[in-house]
């Protein structure tokens, strides 16, 4: 055999699977590879057994609000001030059908289902008239009725217990037996139940998502986005797009609010959905990159991962460390964390105005702006 025959390829056979196309795919479909790490964490994380597991899993129901909260703001272009009112009624429908001292007493999955719907059903009364309504004149009308909503639930002591709330919400499967292991209890004693509860459903959500930004929608979604008057010209009904906008936001933020009051098993006060949760939300949306489910999962990370998980720790650590014995805000983390959080938000924004992974179009509608 000749050195030519020996140096030409092998006609016929294909080559198996490279590591620069998984490199290709790990970079495109990266948040779905690290959902999978996240399912595997528990069982080499014993500390996900204990209070950390508790404290990951609202940052999981974040990322679900959020993600509610992106297909408004990120994908639709519509400002949304009030997304926390939503998740407050999702918690607290909830727990009218779920707790004990209520006559219906349902099990989490009609609950939820119902909670869910209900929720969906208010974001369409909320959008319906206000259709003509953009930019800053929207955000006043989803804020005032992020507070009437708060307001709302405040005063209508009989039916949401006031600033007590409604508790004891019963965990998942309370009261059913698997193998004689009874699974409302293991929801309640071990919180990596609830943590693979909240990961598993926000690994849907993203999925779900994923599909509906390649359909007919998403990109009606995005049309309406960039050009309103446009989209209409080519036959989309910006109303029924700007609905469904509406309607899925609340549904996922309403399934966020019945994930949140199961895991604490109480809804707690109505100033836990106040105007601050929703500004953190956006922040959170906006930091990760406007349009992108990943920008956005690593948006929640990173803030409320860092009020939720990091900022408990570093106290903690100041405490043990004896550096602040008698307690005080000036020498403890949780005094300064919101000025850092300021500090790192306004240097993100100069540094990347579109955010730390924006979409591709949202990045290049930027570009196209600043030139």
């Amino acid at each position: 055999m000749s050195e030519r025959d020996a140096v030409r390829p092998v006609r016929g056979r294909r080559p198996g699977p490279s590591w620069s196309r998984t490199r290709t795919w790990l970079r495109r479909h990266w948040d779905l590879a690290a959902l999978v790490l996240l399912a595997l964490a528990p069982a080499v994380v014993p500390a996900l057994g204990g209070a950390l597991g508790g404290q990951v899993t609202i940052v999981f129901i974040s990322c679900i609000l959020a993600l509610g909260l992106n297909v408004m703001v990120g994908s639709t272009g519509l400002v949304h001030l009030g997304i926390a009112a939503f998740f407050g009624i999702g918690a607290f429908c909830h727990a009218i059908l779920t707790v004990p001292t209520e006559p219906f007493r349902w099990s989490f999955l009609p609950a939820a289902a119902l909670s869910v719907v209900v929720t969906a059903g208010v974001g369409l009364a909320l959008g319906a008239p206000t259709l003509r309504l953009r930019g800053d004149y929207l955000a006043i009308v989803t804020l005032g009725f992020g507070e009437v909503v708060k307001v709302s639930l405040r005063n209508l002591e009989q039916v949401t217990g006031g600033m007590k709330g409604l508790n004891p919400v019963p965990p998942p499967a309370a009261g059913l037996r698997l193998g004689g292991v009874d699974l409302g209890m293991q929801f309640a004693v071990d919180p990596r139940w609830f943590y693979a509860l909240a990961l598993g459903t926000l690994a849907v959500v993203v999925v779900a998502l994923r599909r509906l930004e390649r359909s007919r929608l998403g990109r009606a979604w995005m049309a309406v986005r960039e050009d309103e008057l446009a989209a209409a010209a080519t036959g989309i009904s910006a109303s029924r797009v700007k609905l469904s906008a509406f309607a899925l936001s609340s549904a996922l933020a309403g399934l966020a609010g019945c994930l949140y009051a199961a895991c604490l098993s109480t809804t707690a006060d109505p100033n836990a959905y106040d105007f601050n949760r929703s500004v953190m939300v956006l922040c959170a949306v906006i930091l990760g990159g406007l349009g992108s489910i990943p920008g956005t999962l690593v948006g929640v990370a990173l803030l409320v991962g860092f009020d939720t998980v990091l900022a408990p720790w570093a106290d903690a650590a100041i405490q043990q460390s004896g550096i602040n014995p008698g307690g005080s805000m000036l020498l403890s983390f949780s005094g300064w964390r919101l000025a850092l959080f300021g500090f790192v938000l306004v240097l993100v924004m100069r540094l990347k105005p579109a955010g730390l992974m924006p979409s591709r179009r949202m990045a290049a509608e930027l570009r196209e702006a600043r030139a």
